[in-house]
């Protein structure tokens, strides 16, 4: 299967039995990246998690978590 980096349009060919395949098929909304894409976003990600000034926010309660309350 040819795939396209979303961020930086190189094109490559992965095997189609993978399960990265398989979710690029059956789901159109997920995207590829490539791993030297995801190895520079994980170096800066983790670079700003080191500065102490990065936190995460917390998601939004869902139903289930306000009912048990």
């Amino acid at each position: 299967m040819r795939v396209k980096c979303s961020i930086c349009d190189k094109i490559e060919q992965i095997d189609d039995e993978t399960l990265t395949a398989k979710r690029l098929r059956n789901r159109p909304i997920h995207t590829y990246m490539c791993q030297e894409c995801h190895d520079r976003i994980k170096v800066k990600t983790e670079a700003r998690l080191n500065t102490g000034h990065f936190s995460f926010h917390p998601g939004q309660k869902t139903k289930k978590d306000k009912i048990k309350k």
